[in-house]
C-alpha cells in the first residue's frame, strides 16, 4: 500500500480508529502524528471492543510496528494504563511500540492549569476542553519550557522538573486554584519513566529507514480538520495541526514520501464541545442520529451534537488536505430517514458562503442552505458489496462526493471490521 495519511475531515469522531484498523492489514508501520489522550479511537473486532487514546490503532494487528511521533503530547500514566489494558487482553506491545524521544510530556500541573483556565471562563467563552492538559502542554512546547520524553527518562529529570513545578504553582496560586504536590509528581513520574524507558527511541531514523526500504506507512491523526489550530473554527479548536501538514511536522516524514491522503467523514455531522456547528439539529432527527449512531465521546463520554451532512465543511477540508480518496462512515445510521438534507452553503447577513469564514462571529450566525434527497428506508448493515446498496443510498453517497470534490474510497455501514465496503482503496 502507498504511504498514506489518514485525516478526519469534520470535527473528529469520524471513525478513524476502525478505518485505520482495516487499512493496517496492508501496511508495515503505523505512525500517529499529533494530539494526546484527549481523543479516542474505537475499534470493534468480533465481540471485542477496544478504545485507544494514545497508542496507534495498528497495535491490534499482530506484529504491526507502531510509532508515537514527536507531534504527540503524552501523559505517561495514561499511556501505561493503556499498555496494561492491552497486555491484559493478551496484546503484547513489546518490540512493536516505539515512542519518540522528542514527544512532549503532559504532567499534573498541565491538567491543573487546563482545568483552572476553563473554569474561569464565562459561559459562551468556554472552549470545551477535556481538561487533560493538552493545551497547556502544547503551550509549554511553543514557549520552549516543555519537557520531552528524552527529559523524562534522563537521570537529571528530578532537578529539571522541580523548577517547572514551582513556576506552575505560582500561576495556579494567582488563579486561586489548588497547587500540585512536587514530591508526589517527581516520585510518580520517575517510576513511570523507568517502565517507559525501553519504548523511548529516536523514531526519525526508524521512519527514514522504512521509507528507504520501501515499507508502507500509515500516518494516523487524532480529532478532525475543523479542530486544527490554524484552519479550524478557532478558538474552539485543539492545540495541534490535525490536518495533513501535521503528519510531516509531527513525525519527521518528508512531504515527498507521502503518496496518498485519505479523508474520513461521517454520512452526517457531529461535534463534541463548544463552538459553531451550522447544521446542528435539536429535533427528532438529531435525536435519532445520536441514538442510532451511539454518539458519545470515546474519551469523555459526552454526548455529541448531531446534524445533517455539511458539505461546506468537508469541501473546505478537501481544499486544505488535498484528499485523493474519501472514506464515508456510518451510512447505516441514516437507514430509517425518509428525507435527508445536505448543507450546500451558508447564509449570513445576506451573504452566501461556500467556504468557512475565519470570523467566528460570522460562523456562529451562519444559516445552512439545504438541498434534499430521498432516503432509502432499507437496512444496509448486512451489505458487504457496494453494488448491493439501495440505489437511493448510492445516489446519496455519490452526491456527497460530488459536492466536496473527492472520490469514494471506502464506505462503512457498521462498526465491525466486516462492515467495510472497499471501493477503490
Amino acid at each position: 500500500m502507498p504511504n498514506t495519511v489518514l485525516v478526519g475531515s469534520q470535527w473528529g469522531d469520524e471513525g478513524k480508529g476502525k478505518i485505520i484498523d482495516v487499512l493496517t492489514e496492508d501496511v508495515d508501520m503505523v505512525v500517529r502524528f499529533q494530539g494526546g489522550n484527549n481523543a479516542g479511537h474505537t475499534v470493534e473486532i468480533g465481540q471485542d471492543k477496544y478504545v485507544l487514546h494514545l497508542i496507534p490503532s495498528g497495535i491490534l494487528r499482530e506484529n504491526q510496528v507502531c510509532i508515537m511521533g514527536n507531534g504527540l503530547v503524552i501523559d505517561p500514566l495514561s499511556l501505561l494504563s493503556e499498555i496494561d489494558e492491552l497486555m491484559a487482553d493478551d496484546i503484547d506491545v513489546t518490540g512493536r511500540l516505539f515512542i519518540s524521544d522528542r514527544a512532549h510530556v503532559v504532567f499534573p500541573y498541565h491538567r491543573a492549569l487546563d482545568g483552572a483556565s476553563e473554569d474561569r471562563k464565562a459561559e459562551g467563552e468556554k472552549i470545551g476542553t477535556t481538561k487533560r492538559g493538552i493545551g497547556p502542554t502544547y503551550g509549554d512546547k511553543i514557549a520552549r519550557v516543555g519537557l520531552r520524553m528524552a527529559d523524562l527518562i534522563s537521570p537529571s529529570f528530578p532537578e529539571v522538573i522541580s523548577g517547572r513545578i514551582d513556576d506552575a504553582n505560582l500561576i495556579l496560586k494567582a488563579m486561586g486554584a489548588d497547587l500540585v504536590d512536587k514530591d508526589e509528581i517527581i516520585a510518580e513520574y520517575t517510576k513511570a519513566a523507568e517502565r517507559l524507558a525501553p519504548f523511548v527511541v529516536d523514531t526519525i531514523p526508524m521512519i527514514s529507514e522504512a521509507i528507504k526500504n520501501g515499507k508502507s506507512i500509515l500516518m494516523e491523526g487524532a480529532q478532525g480538520a475543523m479542530l486544527d489550530i490554524d484552519f479550524g473554527t478557532y478558538p474552539f479548536v485543539t492545540s495541534s495541526n490535525t490536518t495533513v501538514a501535521g503528519a510531516c511536522s509531527g513525525t519527521g516524514m518528508p512531504p515527498s514520501a507521502i503518496d496518498r491522503v485519505v479523508g474520513i467523514v461521517k454520512a452526517y455531522t457531529t461535534r463534541v464541545g463548544e463552538g459553531p456547528m451550522p447544521t446542528e439539529l435539536s429535533d427528532e432527527v438529531g435525536e435519532t442520529l445520536g441514538r442510532v449512531g451511539n454518539e458519545f465521546g470515546a474519551t469523555t463520554g459526552r454526548p455529541r451534537r448531531c446534524g445533517w451532512f455539511d458539505a461546506v465543511v468537508v469541501k473546505y477540508s478537501c481544499m486544505i488536505n488535498g484528499y485523493d480518496y474519501l472514506v464515508i462512515t456510518k451510512l447505516d445510521v441514516m437507514d430509517s430517514l425518509e428525507t435527508i438534507k445536505i448543507c450546500v452553503a451558508y447564509e449570513c447577513d445576506g451573504k452566501i458562503y461556500d467556504t468557512i469564514p475565519a470570523d467566528i462571529g460570522i460562523m456562529e450566525r451562519c444559516v445552512p442552505q439545504y438541498e434534499e434527497m430521498p432516503g432509502w428506508c432499507e437496512p444496509t448493515t448486512e451489505i458487504d458489496n457496494y453494488d448491493d446498496l439501495p440505489e437511493k443510498a448510492k445516489a446519496y453517497v455519490a452526491r456527497l462526493c460530488e459536492l466536496v470534490g473527492s472520490e469514494l474510497g471506502i464506505l462503512s455501514v457498521g462498526p465491525k471490521r466486516a462492515s467495510t465496503l472497499r471501493v477503490k482503496i
